[in-house]
């Protein structure tokens, strides 16, 4: 009997729930959950806050000459779960100049993922999803603070709307890959940020869930 109640017990440990595998919930603001998230400030403090737009919780981002990152430090495993999904919505368009050079990286939005280099923070990558002024989607560049370490890829742009909703998904295993010429099989945590610091402007996004899907 106890043997069998043991292989039960291992049995209920191994079965892991089909959503579990191919779900990683990074930051569900519709379920005012924000546990574990953090903010790092660079220049001045961005307010980040749980509201609500059309009867659901977002999380907002209100930038004034500021530029602070809310992340969240948590491995995903790439090769189970590569598609990261989320929904954002531009609400004060900026205009900050020319956003590969450092006096016009701003954006009223962007979500990044992190490959920690540890100790050895040289190499650390990232890739950097941004709502661009400037470039056209999908157009990329190196990060003029991190230069090929971080790439950053324009997924909106000027033409898209304000206060409109969009839906958002990307293969970051394959986006390392072409992007940066690395087989990343797992990160180590998420951000967003909107800033607005190096161009002394104001700006404003909301965020919807975040989570990586096996497809």
């Amino acid at each position: 009997m106890l043997k069998y109640l043991y292989q039960v017990f291992i049995s209920i440990l191994l079965a892991t729930p089909l959503h579990a595998q191919n779900r990683v919930d990074i930051g569900l603001f519709s379920q005012q959950d924000i546990t574990l998230w953090k903010q790092k400030i660079f220049s001045g403090l961005t307010q980040y806050s749980l509201e609500h737009d059309n009867n659901i919780i977002i999380l907002s981002a209100d930038s004034q000459q500021s530029a602070s990152a809310f992340y969240k430090k948590i491995k995903v495993d790439l090769e189970k779960t590569p598609f990261l999904n989320w929904s954002w919505s531009k609400q004060k368009q900026i205009n900050p100049g020319t956003e590969s050079l450092k006096a016009g990286d701003d954006f009223v939005a962007r979500l990044y993922v992190i490959k920690d280099g540890g100790l050895l923070f040289w190499k650390t990558l990232s890739l950097n999803y941004v709502w661009s002024f400037q470039h056209s989607k999908n157009e990329s560049w190196d990060s003029p603070f991190a230069g090929s370490k971080s790439k950053m890829v324009s997924l909106r742009g000027i033409s898209d709307v304000n206060g409109v909703w969009f839906n958002e998904k990307r293969n970051v295993f394959q986006d390392f890959k072409n992007l940066l010429g690395k087989t990343i099989k797992t990160i180590d945590g998420v951000a967003i940020m909107t800033d607005s610091d190096n161009s002394g402007l104001s700006s404003k996004a909301y965020y919807g869930d975040i989570y990586f899907t096996a497809d």
